[in-house]
Parts: C-alpha cells; sequence; structure tokens
C-alpha cells in the first residue's frame, strides 16, 4: 500500500508539472553583525526562505540569491564552525542522490569525484557536487547542487541561515544543470518562466518570492520592462543616466547595475561615488534636504523611466548630505557596475524573466503606505535640418 501511495504521488506531482505552477515561499527578514578584517562591525540584512533536499526531504533555510548562480548548502562531511552550527545535508541518508564531478559529468568508475571552490565578497567555500531532488514550496525537481565540505568563517558563521539558492543568470552556475531556475523552466514546472521577488521593512506584511507568475497586488504601477545587457551572468540592465530629482546629471552614462536579492547595501563604482558626495555637497543639499536619487533605465519602447531612491534610502541617516553607498569596484568585463541590493529592492518589486532576458521593475505597494510614481525621463528634442526632399505641408490660402 505505501508503494501504491508513492506511485500514486509520483502520477500526481507529474501532472502538476506538465500543466506548470506558481507557487509563493515566505521570506523572513533577519540583521546580523559581520565583522571584518580591519576590526570593523557592519550590519548586514538578509531575507531567507525553506527549501528541501533529498529522498526523505531534509530542509533547509537559504537565502534566493539572484546575484549568485549555484544552490549550496553545507554538507555532512564539513567540519568547519560556519557548518557545524547550521543543518548539513547527509546525503548517506537520500535513497535518490548521486555524487557527481563539479561540471555535472558522471564520476568514472575506479575514480574519486572532484570539489569545487567558490569564493564569494567576503568568504568562500569548498564543496562536492551531488545530484537529487530539490523542492521549492513543494513543487520538486531534479537539481544538482554543492554541498560545502569547508565554509570559511566569515561571513557564514554569522548567518542564521543554512545556504544560498543561485537565481542569477545560467552561465554564473557551474552549468545550466546547477541552475535551479533553469531546472524548473526545462521540467514544465512553471507556469511562466519568471519570478519575481517581494520585500518588506515591516513585521505587518509577509515578505516572499513567486515562481512562475507575478503578483498585481504587490504593484503600486505599471511593471516596466529592461532587457538585460549582460553576458556575465547577473540581472543586469543599464543605465541612461543618473538624475538629482528631475534633473540628469550626465554621469555614468551607459554604466550597468546588477540587481541582487543577496546583497544588503547600494553600491557603485567609487569614483562615481565620489563625483556624486562632491555634487551633493556642492549645493545640491546646501539647505539640509537631499534630492531624490534617480537612475534612468530604459525598456522596450516609450521614454525612460527613472528608479529613484529617497534620502532615506541612500543617506547614512546623519542629516547631513553625506551617502551610504559603499564603494565598489567591479573589474571588466563584469564591471564597472552599481549593486542595487535591498533597499532599492524594498522600494521596487521585481520580476525576472529568465526565457527572454529581461527585468521588471514596480513601485512596490506596501501595507498603510502611499506609494511613489515613476517618473519618465525628458529627452532632448532631435531637431533634424530639413532638406528639398522632406515632404512638405501644403499651406492653406
Amino acid at each position: 500500500m505505501a508503494k501504491f501511495g508513492a506511485l500514486v504521488a509520483a502520477i500526481c506531482c507529474g501532472v502538476a508539472a506538465a500543466t506548470g505552477a506558481s507557487m509563493s515561499v515566505a521570506l523572513h527578514k533577519r540583521v546580523s553583525k559581520v565583522s571584518s578584517d580591519q576590526g570593523t562591525t557592519r550590519h548586514k540584512m538578509a531575507y531567507y526562505g525553506k527549501i528541501h533536499a533529498g529522498t526523505p526531504p531534509q530542509e533547509f533555510t537559504v537565502v534566493y540569491d539572484t546575484g549568485s548562480g549555484n544552490v549550496i548548502v553545507p554538507g555532512e562531511s564539513c567540519g568547519s564552525a560556519a557548518c557545524i552550527q547550521h543543518k548539513q545535508f547527509h546525503n548517506s541518508k537520500s535513497s535518490t542522490v548521486s555524487q557527481i564531478n563539479c561540471d555535472g559529468s558522471n564520476v568514472s568508475p575506479g575514480m574519486s569525484p572532484d570539489q569545487v571552490t567558490i569564493t564569494f565578497g567576503t568568504g568562500s567555500i569548498t564543496g562536492s557536487c551531488f545530484t537529487d531532488q530539490v523542492c521549492v514550496s513543494g513543487v520538486c525537481t531534479e537539481a544538482n547542487f554543492i554541498a560545502s565540505t569547508e565554509e570559511s568563517t566569515m561571513p557564514f558563521a554569522s548567518f542564521s541561515f543554512d545556504g544560498i539558492l543561485g537565481l542569477a543568470l545560467d552561465n554564473m552556475a557551474q552549468t545550466n544543470e546547477f541552475s535551479m531556475m533553469n531546472r524548473l523552466h526545462r521540467s514544465g514546472s512553471l507556469k511562466e518562466p519568471v519570478f519575481s521577488v517581494f520585500l518588506s521593512d515591516s513585521d505587518d506584511e509577509v515578505s516572499e518570492i513567486t515562481f512562475g507568475a507575478s503578483k498585481q497586488d504587490h504593484m503600486a504601477s505599471e511593471l516596466y520592462w529592461v532587457p538585460v545587457t549582460t553576458k556575465a551572468g547577473y540581472w543586469e540592465v543599464e543605465i541612461q543616466d543618473i538624475y538629482f530629482g528631475k534633473r540628469p546629471q550626465n554621469i555614468c552614462k551607459g554604466c550597468r547595475v546588477a540587481v541582487d536579492t543577496g546583497t544588503s547595501e547600494l553600491a557603485g563604482p567609487s569614483d562615481v561615488i565620489s563625483e556624486l558626495k562632491s555634487r551633493l555637497n556642492d549645493g545640491e543639499c546646501s539647505e539640509g534636504s537631499m534630492p531624490d536619487l534617480g537612475f534612468a533605465v530604459r525598456g522596450h519602447r516609450g521614454k525612460p523611466r527613472i528608479l529613484s531612491l529617497s534620502p532615506a534610502d541612500y543617506s547614512d541617516g546623519s542629516g547631513s548630505c553625506s551617502l551610504a553607498l559603499m564603494a565598489l569596484d567591479v573589474p571588466p568585463p563584469k564591471g564597472p557596475l552599481f549593486v542595487f541590493g535591498i533597499p532599492f529592492l524594498q522600494k521596487y518589486y521585481t520580476v525576472y524573466d529568465h526565457e527572454n532576458m529581461q527585468v521588471g521593475f514596480a513601485v512596490a505597494q506596501h501595507k498603510g503606505e502611499t506609494a511613489g510614481i515613476f517618473l519618465e525621463a525628458e529627452e532632448p528634442e532631435i531637431h533634424r535640418p530639413s532638406s528639398f526632399l522632406s515632404p512638405r505641408i501644403a499651406k492653406s490660402v
């Protein structure tokens, strides 16, 4: 009878996957203190939710991270302090697991599987690679992932979540089979090949990530689609210009910005941030009031839209004209690059189209708040000289 029940469950799940679905995962906010090598302490904010891996399923909490490409959880053989204090994947307890090489290939008879080391901004992990069932909110697919065998104490030991579910573009993963979004899309599990992110700073509403759909009730404006401009793997769009309020500054035209759910801050190239600080201190907030800081992006049609951050979003909160944007110099070809982390994502609802390579932005609708509006960037009119070949309009007499 147990086998028959399992067979029925498998058939039902197969039908659900074939027809496609949408599902949401509640995300929980946590602020943690992270110490640097220089002895300074910073507060990092993260939103995390649950996944399950293996048979029977083992539960983990992960950051759904658009800035990384792989699924990573602590492995059972990891003795690092960062692993021991979190849940670890016990491959020996899963009946459906297979160990593979970290390029996705099968392990040859008589050979040992390889490992991979991945470096992050403030730490690194080394791990072995497996393929097994991975489930997101009850929708499961076979996926490749990394089970760490070693994790640096900083920053991973300070995290309250266990691992990472990478949602960057496929080419940031080890291979396409390591991309969870690629697996869900190809298996037909999703109603639409998209996922969307709603983050709130309030405890009165639920932050969530939704796979397979976007939710109109999280939007206070239309959804504005902007094409992805990178081959580096980030969900990255081009900046037309930077604005103070409605005034273009002619700074960093053609720069790019990556939308990163795994980053707790706003960051940008050090030379651009220095120029922004200089202009603010040269009179933009001489009266003590700072302007909205906007980034104009161009969609498929119409005028560019300005994605604006209020002074509370980008200042240090001291009341002075001081930017809280972190200097981050990403070398070419991946940079120079702005990174829009959690402060931006609390203001804008974002939708990531895996098939059409575009990001949708809408002003987020938060409970009990009056939402802002999208500003259109004014473009100078182009006056073309007339020629004798130009069509003429007959004048009435």
